[in-house]
């Protein structure tokens, strides 16, 4: 008889737990959701952005370096090799802002 009585219990409390994880589930509509994730990713563009030219200044101090390297060896190509590291520069603070205007961030 007790055993019963412990296993209606049991059977009971479960029931509840499931009726209550499924009010907690249904709390949030997907449009909240949407809209949640939506700012955090616009929230993480500027530090992407400054993470960017960080990365972006190691590599124009490294670029100069070798220009640097190249022109004092004599090479012909120092021009080339300048012109390359000038313009990918250019294009990584260029792609930045497009992006940035383009999708409003």
């Amino acid at each position: 008889m007790k055993t019963c009585s412990m296993k209606n219990r049991k059977q009971l409390a479960i029931m509840g737990f499931l009726w209550l994880s499924h009010v907690v589930a249904r709390a949030q509509d997907g449009i909240a959701g949407i809209n949640e994730a939506n700012q955090k990713v616009r929230s993480y563009f500027d530090a992407g952005t400054n993470l960017m030219y960080a990365v972006g200044a190691l590599l124009g101090l490294i670029g100069a370096v070798k220009v640097y390297q190249k022109w004092n060896a004599g090479d012909p190509d120092t021009g080339k090799v300048a012109a390359a590291w000038f313009g990918s520069c250019v294009f990584l603070v260029v792609v930045a802002t497009v992006i940035k205007s383009f999708f409003g961030v």
